[in-house]
């Protein structure tokens, strides 16, 4: 039985001045915990996210579009005009009311509004100031825009993605943006955790250049220790062997060779020559990959995608299927796992929004204590009553 429980972060408030998806992502992440998220927005247009399109979804005259549904849940909308002295004011308040603060304006644009980072500070030193930028907030290039497309290519990301060293691609979502609003996330929930033994905030920074560098891992290394410059290889991993997507009769599968057990498995399972030295250990297997992929395919091609999968399975070789997004949504396991909430939405009524990652649970009786009741990314604006109520009551008390 599932608990309903406001989650761990509950009592928390977040001021979200950020916008398009690195920062609401992050922000999101604290509303899935349980915080309190008020996410400023401008005046009439709001997040440019509600312009990005298509799709959209709903009335002509009320058009919501799907990628702001897409980063914007348990949050509620306040719009701000920061270059107006009484909305300036308005965000005092917030700041003073707030835990944690979390921007990605351009590095200085702040400061000119009369936010620093010391101002912030004297309004509250208890708060935690979460900032995402591009490049980094300093060095030699901090003045450059960041864009998603722009960072997977600058931080050698489409170099090791796409068929091959001439094929250059990008992630299918933004994941340089994505990855800098989890590191934000996981920034901001650091520096509360400090928070309780000092008493005081900090000022904690990420990048969407750092994000991507900081996910390299063996193919940084591959750089740093080794002295190698990886390139893309398609779908088939640099380093094991075979581990990637092969064709079979109908379609494609995917498998994971990761031991020299498992290997001797599938290569028994499918009359391959396991004891050839060519295929002897990983590290010769990847040195014919091109060779061993081959007599993979050759032995594949007489199953068909399903009887295969179920072969691999009970052989128990790790393997897969390529679903589509849609595919993905309507899989019984990606439901069981939470993945899937439904919300109440001003405009559009109930839907279905793909729902947060992690899930609690009691140590002793397994109850699950993950938040369950979420709410629908807001219109422009829908809570600023409340949050007038909110500040009133927080002066109060």
């Amino acid at each position: 039985m599932q608990a309903d429980t406001a989650g761990p972060l509950n009592g928390y408030v977040v001021l979200d001045l950020t916008r398009a998806l690195a920062g609401p992502h992050a922000a999101m992440m604290m509303g899935d915990l349980g915080a309190k998220v008020i996410k400023v927005e401008a005046m009439e247009v709001g997040d440019d996210t509600r312009g990005w399109g298509p799709p959209f979804v709903g009335p002509d005259d009320k058009p919501q579009a799907t990628y702001f549904l897409s980063c914007n849940r348990n949050k509620e909308s306040l719009s701000l005009n920061l270059k107006d002295s009484a909305h300036k004011e308005k965000l005092v308040e917030l700041v003073k009311s707030s835990d944690v603060l979390m921007e990605n304006f351009r590095t200085g644009v702040l400061d000119r509004l009369g936010f620093s980072m010391q101002r912030l500070h004297e309004l509250n030193p208890r708060l935690v100031i979460m900032s995402i930028t591009g490049f980094g907030h300093d060095g030699p290039e901090a003045h450059r825009s960041g864009y998603d497309q722009i960072l997977q290519g600058e931080a050698g990301l489409m170099s090791i993605t796409g068929s091959g060293p001439d094929d250059p691609q990008k992630v299918g979502v933004p994941i340089a943006d994505l990855l800098s609003g989890m590191y934000g996330a996981y920034g901001a929930l650091a520096a509360l955790l400090e928070r309780e033994k000092t008493g005081r905030g900090q000022v904690v920074r990420t990048s969407l250049l750092a994000s991507i560098v900081g996910v390299h891992a063996f193919q940084g290394t591959r750089a740093t220790v080794a002295g190698q410059n990886p390139q893309a290889i398609g779908n088939h991993h640099p380093s094991i062997s075979p581990y990637g997507l092969y064709g079979c009769g109908d379609g494609k599968v995917q498998i994971s060779i990761g031991s020299e057990k498992l290997w001797a498995k599938f290569a028994g399972t499918f009359g391959l020559p396991a004891e050839d030295p060519r295929f002897a250990s990983n590290a010769s297997r990847v040195e014919y990959r091109v060779q061993l992929n081959g007599l993979i395919e050759e032995a594949f091609s007489s199953y068909g995608a399903q009887e295969l999968l179920k072969l691999l399975d009970e052989a128990g070789i790790p393997s897969g299927k390529v679903r589509t997004i849609e595919e993905v949504y309507q899989w019984d396991q990606v439901k069981s796992q939470g993945l899937v909430v439904e919300v109440e939405h001003e405009v559009l009524g109930k839907i279905d929004l793909p729902g947060p990652p992690l899930r609690f649970f009691d140590p002793v009786t397994e109850q699950e204590l993950t938040k369950t009741q979420h709410s629908a990314p807001p219109v422009l604006n829908a809570d600023a009553e409340a949050i007038e109520q909110w500040l009133h009551s927080v002066k109060e008390n």
